[in-house]
């Protein structure tokens, strides 16, 4: 008896910063605060998180920060009230900071007869609703675990690092994919496995490192621009606003003009 040998091709897209232009755990913060899941502080907090996920590299260390900040924030939600916010506000939350290049790269494959496959360390809840609405094959991602109904503040399984390797193996050995013609992309160093572990992979708005690991072994290297939802900041003046502080966007620009502020002061004290 021979086995076939696995003839099926797949891309495997990472999501944050690879296919959406934010961090799909904090993207909700808004929703979740007007339904009540959080507190004003807690939505300053998570509106400086995504700040800080914007502005840096994913490295181990960041994503671990925000994992830990996840898990805590979210401890004791009602897990279907969570997906029922996700599911409500998925459309006027998501499709506004989708890369376009993102999108195209999908219907690429599609059209080609590949799966689409997204695979992402943040939670199912968000992640399966944005799978749905980019229309990919499969999702994979952490699941928390929840214990009569409610988040306990802990995870199940952390689709992240290695594990994401794991289970690009496993599809492979499940549906008959021939890893060496897969593809890969993903924006962060910390998901260098799920990039070893094709044959095609390619690196999207890498940094300094990545970019620099992509072009020494010879990886397709992708520049996408920001969607102009996700880049865009009020002016100064605005903050004064107490409105402002009571949405997740308004947090980020809040935080990002206070980051900038401290750069400039002191950019000027060194020049003194």
């Amino acid at each position: 008896m021979t086995t076939a040998e696995p003839t099926r091709i797949a891309a495997f897209f990472d999501l944050d910063k690879t296919v959406i232009a934010r961090s799909s755990a904090l993207a909700f913060t808004r929703p979740f605060y007007e339904g009540g899941l959080l507190s004003r502080r807690t939505m300053l907090r998570s509106g400086i998180a995504q700040l800080q996920f914007l502005l840096t590299a994913a490295d181990e260390n960041h994503v671990d920060k925000l994992r830990k900040h996840v898990t805590a924030m979210s401890t004791g939600w009602d897990a279907a009230q969570v997906r029922s916010i996700v599911a409500e506000t998925l459309d006027d939350v998501v499709r506004p900071v989708v890369f376009p290049e993102a999108l195209e790269l999908i219907e690429q494959h599609k059209d080609a007869g590949h799966d689409v496959v997204l695979i992402s360390a943040s939670g199912i809840e968000m992640v399966e609703p944005i799978g749905e609405l980019l229309g990919v094959d499969i999702v994979r991602a952490s699941i928390m675990r929840v214990i009569d109904g409610l988040y306990a503040g802990d995870l199940d399984f952390y689709c992240y690092g290695d594990e994401k390797a794991t289970v690009v193996e496993e599809l492979a050995a499940e549906r008959g994919y021939d890893l060496s013609q897969c593809y890969a992309y993903s924006d962060s160093a910390t998901d260098l496995p799920m990039l070893d572990a094709v044959g095609r992979p390619a690196v999207v708005n890498p940094g300094r490192t990545l970019r620099r690991h992509a072009a020494d072994n010879e990886w397709e290297i992708l520049d996408f621009a920001t969607p102009a939802a996700a880049s865009h900041r009020p002016s100064p003046g605005t903050l004064g606003r107490g409105a402002l502080c009571a949405t997740g966007i308004g947090a980020i620009a809040a935080a990002a003009v206070i980051y900038h502020r401290h750069q400039a002061r002191h950019l000027q004290l060194r020049a003194a």
